[in-house]
């Protein structure tokens, strides 16, 4: 009952949170908000390897093209885009050059079909394949303003310009909390190649897709372009601190923050008397950590003493382990009607035991979402979250007292059974 009570809490809270951060904060509420166009830059591998003919009869570079113009044919209208390469201009053996090789091949920006295609056609597998040089490359054409931003990096192969390692990269961009996500394709990968790319695209909330046919590329493709059109709502850029006194002031919506290992950081929300704060954690392990791990949610006040809190544990089982609690302030007595009630500042701090082999690097932390939701507190005392089961306790009393009435009955139906068998 309370693991379901708290799933309960943490979906009605993210929903609330969602509901708040889509709505306008303009200063007039009638006033139009200006939506930034979402952003999608697609990466393409054209490096020696994509030579090779095992993707419909017909080599991956030619797969690659065919689908580029099918997606960019089907590309949603407020959909800025642009193409990336990696790999395409140097074909020498200097490893120093052929690392620094990828160029931006069309901008980012309102399409011109013709003009993109164009620039694709004259692409020929060349040289190195320098993931992560691209993907920072990307990150920045992109920029870092509100807009919805996403990459799709297609490659047939892992990159071959360490020490930059690209899945490291793809934290180090997450950790900047500009809203990007890194969907990656594999053609006909290996399993070294697969599992890069799987952390490049979990270290940023995005996909993975191993490709084998021309069709399955082409369909894929334009499925990550449309969603990146999709309204959806990103979490905002935070940082904890290690004081509440330090912490950011936090109002109803959806954060995102680092945190290492064993690390505790510290947030604040201001509550008013009436009002019940709802907040919920999830601690993504986007690298190999040691089994058995632990997250914690506290509600604090500013002289330290607790009021309520939410854990979990986990045992290596899930990748994303998640918290959440309620606090409801009680409501004032009615007094002068010009006196404004005072705020109480929440401290809330989100902890979590994870640990790592010496060989896992801790920085960038792992990821966090912290939703925040402020509501309207219960009316009635049999509301009150603070007991963890809100308007459970009514269930829990009629299961109590069917328990009771169940023992009597049965406790009857023995004695008159053992009477009955004594009489015989």
């Amino acid at each position: 009952m309370i693991t379901r009570k708290r799933l309960a809490t943490g979906a009605v809270a993210l929903l609330a949170a969602l509901t708040a951060a889509l709505l306008p904060t303009s200063a007039a509420a009638d006033e139009p908000v200006a939506k930034e166009s979402p952003k999608v830059e697609l990466v393409l591998d054209v490096s020696g390897s994509m030579r090779a003919k095992d993707i419909d009869g017909k080599s991956r570079m030619s797969a690659a093209k065919q689908a580029f113009n099918e997606v960019l044919d089907a590309v949603p209208e407020e959909v800025r885009l642009g193409i990336r390469t990696l790999g395409a201009d140097y074909p020498g053996p200097d490893r120093k050059r052929g690392c620094k090789d990828t160029r931006q091949l069309y901008p980012v920006g309102p399409l011109d079909r013709t003009e993109a295609k164009t620039a694709v056609a004259t692409l020929a597998p060349t040289g190195w394949t320098p993931i992560g040089p691209a993907l920072l490359g990307a990150a920045d054409d992109l920029g870092d303003d509100g807009a919805t931003k996403r990459i799709v990096l297609i490659t047939d192969g892992e990159d071959t310009c360490a020490p930059l390692d690209p899945c490291q990269v793809a934290r180090e961009i997450a950790a900047k909390g500009i809203h990007l996500v890194i969907d990656t394709l594999g053609l006909v990968p290996d399993a070294k190649t697969r599992q890069q790319l799987t952390c490049i695209a979990e270290a940023t909330g995005g996909t993975y897709t191993s490709v084998h046919r021309t069709e399955e590329l082409s369909r894929r493709v334009k499925q990550l372009v449309d969603r990146a059109a999709d309204p959806v709502v990103t979490p905002v850029g935070t940082k904890g601190t290690a004081r509440c006194v330090d912490a950011p002031l936090l109002k109803a919506g959806l954060y995102t923050d680092r945190e290492t290992f064993g690390e505790h950081r510290w947030y604040r929300v201001d509550l008013l008397p009436g009002q019940e704060l709802r907040a919920s954690v999830s601690v993504s392990a986007d690298r190999a950590v040691n089994n058995d791990y632990g997250v914690l949610l506290r509600a604090v006040t500013l002289h330290g003493r607790e009021i309520v809190r939410g854990s979990e544990a986990g045992d290596g089982r899930t990748d994303v382990i998640s918290t959440g609690l309620r606090y409801p302030k009680p409501a004032l007595d009615e007094g002068p009607g010009d006196v404004k009630p005072a705020a109480e500042t929440v401290c809330l701090q989100v902890s979590n035991s994870f640990s790592a082999p010496p060989s896992v690097k801790t920085t960038p932390g792992m990821p966090i979402e912290l939703t925040v939701d402020v509501v309207d507190g219960p009316s009635a005392a049999s509301d009150v979250a603070a007991f963890g089961l809100g308007r459970g306790w009514w269930l829990l009393g009629v299961l109590v007292l069917a328990g009771f009435l169940a023992g009597l009955l049965w406790g009857w139906v023995s004695r008159w059974r053992v009477a009955v068998w004594r009489t015989n």
